[in-house]
């Protein structure tokens, strides 16, 4: 997991008063954060991380228990160690890189944005994301009792000649039982840095930003639709709970609610799709969260095409 060591950008960004300021809008769907909650920070530096941050409550991911992790400035907030890395590299990584990467790209806060986070027991933080779950999940009757939310308020791109910044956030969550992360997509203006082969006016092209779940070993990792291609620019148009912009995951035994995952991919309840580049066996994701595959030709005459992380 290693990227190609970067120069300085000899590029000059463009800061607006309302960068990284620290406040919520009204009408958003990210949880509050900011100095008003109380959050620490991140150093303001390009590649930077919090540091280990000690978590008062064991926090499970891929039937592993942390008691601490890394807010990374790059999008990944990690367990085992810090992430610096700002090309993502294709998940599955199998040398014991554990993550959750709501938006893994080359982020520089130095030129733009700040990077919140806090552990919490807040009630009208655990309430409102219990309503949520509610709302999103009803069958799970699931009631909060921790939190560690972080969030990428307003953050640039690495060698950024445009005003273009992101905003998202990561949170992670338990009853005490059950252990989920929620990714919030409030803002996606940009995929890509200088460095990772990203056009500094568009902050697009290259190595696009990875989002999903990496646990170190080739079996239980996650892509979220749309990860390192040209895509990943309308994550904050989709979901899994019919909701834009939020995707929910069972984190401790991983499940992903609202259709299946098929080689490390979602695909929607009732999506079809063929298997692979051969188009030679016909799959459908069933209501059960499973999929079914069977043998069938694509038709004469039609056509079988890549879109998005199936061929349809």
């Amino acid at each position: 997991m290693a990227s190609p060591r970067k120069s300085f950008p000899l590029l000059v960004f463009v800061l607006i008063s309302s960068l990284g300021q620290g406040f919520c809008q009204s009408k958003t769907l990210l949880y509050p954060y900011g100095p008003s909650q109380g959050d620490k920070t991140t150093p303001v530096e390009d590649d930077g991380t919090s540091g280990e941050v000690p978590i008062s409550e064991e926090f499970k991911f891929f039937s592993n228990g942390y008691r601490s992790l890394y807010v990374n400035n790059n999008g990944v907030i990690s367990f085992k160690t810090a992430v610096s890395q700002y090309t993502p590299d294709a998940f599955p990584l199998t040398e014991g890189e554990t993550f959750v990467t709501p938006f893994w790209g080359d982020v520089d806060n130095d030129l733009a944005g700040m990077v919140y986070y806090r552990e919490s027991k807040d009630a009208d933080l655990l309430n409102t994301i219990t309503k949520d779950m509610e709302k999103h999940l009803p069958d799970l009757h699931y009631a909060a009792t921790w939190a560690f939310v972080a969030t990428w308020e307003n953050v640039a791109y690495y060698g950024a000649a445009s005003k273009k910044t992101n905003t998202f956030q990561a949170v992670l969550t338990t009853d005490g039982y059950r252990y989920f992360a929620i990714l919030n997509y409030e803002k996606i203006q940009w995929t890509t840095g200088t460095a990772s082969g990203g056009d500094p006016e568009t902050g697009l092209g290259g190595t696009p930003a990875q989002a999903g779940f990496n646990s170190g070993d080739d079996t239980h990792y996650f892509n979220i639709p749309g990860s390192r291609t040209p895509e990943v620019l309308n994550i904050k148009s989709t979901s899994n709970v019919n909701y834009p912009g939020r995707w929910i995951f069972r984190v401790d035994n991983f499940e992903v609610p609202g259709g299946c995952v098929f080689q490390a991919n979602f695909a929607m309840e009732g999506e079809e799709f063929w298997k692979d580049s051969t188009c030679t066996t016909k799959c459908n994701c069933n209501s059960s969260g499973n999929v079914a595959c069977v043998d069938e030709a694509c038709p004469q005459g039609a056509t079988c095409e890549p879109s998005g992380s199936f061929f349809k």
